[in-house]
């Protein structure tokens, strides 16, 4: 009896396994499921975790092992990977939502946006929304608590100034006091939703000229950004189609006039296209239908038999926003002062973490970083590779100032591979050449490796050239492994050239073969015989392939007849 029951356990404990989610706001919640438990049993349990309601705004998203980000399908199995907690599809009106807990988790999600880089804006824009997160998470201005320069130990963005600093500080200090954390996370929704990059997660791409640009599906339409500018928005009910082939994207547009326009795109793998094309499906069917019995199964190519199918699954924006509009409960609770320390945001946190953050002096090279980098360009990741630049902002901040070169490695690697991260610059100067950079690493061209002009003259240390020398050292590995990586790339290449070859010839033999069955043989099959009966087949023994063999035959006998002479 005792033997059945350990051994009953030991099987159910081999179903199970156990699965990690990273939150918004960069803590863990861990749980175990069944192996066979599919997604929507995840999500529902995650949403129980956090309260959340309104729940058809965000999604689970993971990196595979070949850097490609999934959103996770709830209609099937959880795969063996660390999950991450976001915004799936970000609301038309975010000030709109219902629930206070809705609007924090979307303020914390566009807060990621704006840190990495995938929220553009001008300069004042920038100091106002970073002015709205300081209201939020410190309060009020204090001169006892925030002496002069406290603005700095926070970082907002890849990268920014002190003027923006003082900016930044200055909004806080003389327009936002005494809004409540709530107020001012609605505040810098009402402004982010304004701006032209909000809901934009970008996919890298190449335009039919070999520019690079990025693509991104936006609650209002389809958008393309080349540099720092958007070069097209294409509105949701202007788009009629999207396909994909290996990987090549098509949109086909139909706008006014009738006039008909196919927008073709270069991914990077045939797998990020395809993510490309399943995310583009789920975004214009949430924003433009008005039904979920509306949605349809789409394919990828016009053949029934060739591509891949695809089918939403969710509700749409107008059914959640009715679902949201009969919630009737008691506000739930939300525990801001207890965020866990950002990876990605590591000084934007409470109380005693601001006088605990010294600023650092910021470097635009770390070359043990661009070793990272230049792993992860090669890779098959959907999200855009940080340029040099922006190396400084995802170091996390000691209270020593300083982290060894290994423990820096470690922690750039956790973020090369989180599904949260991008890398579309924001421009809080007015003229940036961020994107410039990232153009030139995702064309294949070297990023010019260059020091950043520092306010203060600092000349370096000793210490700190030891380490330079061993970053540079770091940097020729890196190249190293590049190179191998193309001699790869080339070796796979000539191996299915040959392989094509390969069957090219043997096909051709097969049919050599069958016709000399049907010129030479006597087989009386009846599949032979209608063949050999027919006028085609007959002109062609007589006028082809007779005069032919005679040939042949003649250069076999001049052949022998000399073999024989010598």
């Amino acid at each position: 009896m005792l033997s059945r029951l350990m051994s009953g356990s030991s099987r159910s404990l081999e179903r199970e396994c156990s699965c990690t989610v990273r939150l918004l706001d960069d803590s863990e919640y861990s749980c175990t499921i069944q192996r066979d438990a599919k997604g929507q049993y995840l999500f529902d349990l995650l949403c129980h975790h956090l309260n959340l309601l309104e729940k058809d705004y965000f999604g689970i998203r993971f990196v595979d092992p070949d850097k490609q980000r999934h959103w996770l399908e709830f209609t099937k199995s959880v795969p063996p990977f660390t999950m991450c907690f976001r915004v799936k599809f970000y609301p038309t009106d975010p000030a709109a939502l219902k629930e206070e807990i809705t609007r924090y988790l979307v303020f914390l999600q566009i807060k990621r946006d704006l840190y990495h880089g995938r929220l553009l804006c001008k300069t004042s824009d920038a100091a106002l929304l970073a002015g709205y997160i300081l209201q939020a998470e410190i309060g009020n201005y204090d001169p006892g608590k925030h002496p002069e320069g406290y603005s700095s130990k926070f970082q907002f963005f890849p990268k920014h100034s002190e003027k923006l600093e003082r900016k930044i500080a200055e909004i806080h200090k003389t327009e936002l006091s005494g809004q409540t954390p709530a107020m001012s996370e609605l505040n810098f929704l009402r402004k982010a939703q304004t701006l032209e990059t909000y809901g934009v997660d970008p996919h890298p791409c190449k335009d039919v000229s070999g520019n690079a640009a990025f693509l991104a599906f936006t609650p209002f339409g389809f958008v393309v950004l080349q540099g720092n500018k958007r070069v097209h928005f294409i509105k949701w009910n202007e788009v009629t189609k999207m396909k994909f082939e290996g990987k090549t994207f098509y949109l086909y547009v139909s706008q006014k006039e009738e006039k008909k326009i196919v927008l073709t795109y270069f991914a990077p793998t045939p797998e990020a296209c395809k993510h490309l094309w399943k995310c583009g499906i789920e975004n214009q069917a949430f924003y433009k239908l008005e039904k979920s019995s509306q949605v349809r199964t789409v394919s990828s190519s016009n053949l029934f038999f060739k591509g891949s199918r695809f089918r939403y699954s969710g509700r749409v924006a107008k059914e959640v926003m009715e679902s949201s509009a009969k919630i009737k409960r008691e506000p739930p609770e939300i525990h801001r002062a207890g965020l866990v320390p950002s990876r990605s945001c590591p000084s934007i946190t409470h109380g005693p973490r601001l006088s605990s953050v010294p600023r650092t002096r910021r470097r635009a090279v770390h070359i043990s970083i661009m070793e990272g980098l230049e792993s992860l360009r090669d890779s098959a990741h959907s999200t855009p590779v940080r340029s040099a630049s922006h190396s400084d902002a995802f170091l996390s901040r000691s209270e020593s100032g300083r982290v060894d070169s290994s423990e820096r490695v470690a922690i750039i690697s956790d973020e090369i591979y989180s599904p949260s991260d991008s890398v579309l610059p924001t421009p809080v100067a007015e003229h940036s050449l961020e994107l410039m950079l990232l153009s030139r690493q995702i064309n294949g061209a070297p990023c010019s490796i260059e020091e950043e002009r520092e306010s203060e003259a600092n000349t370096p240390t000793a210490a700190e050239a030891q380490e330079l020398g061993g970053e540079l050292r770091a940097l020729c590995q890196g190249t190293g492994r590049r190179g191998r990586a193309q001699a790869e790339q080339v070796n796979k290449f000539v191996l299915s050239v040959l392989r094509l070859l390969l069957v090219t010839v043997g096909l051709l033999f097969v049919l050599l073969l069958l016709l000399i069955v049907l010129t030479e043989s006597d087989l009386d099959v009846a599949f032979f015989h209608d063949i050999r009966q027919t006028p085609e087949f007959e002109q062609f023994h007589y006028q082809y392939f007779c005069p032919l063999r005679r040939w042949f035959a003649c250069k076999i006998r001049f052949l022998l007849s000399l073999l024989i002479d010598s």
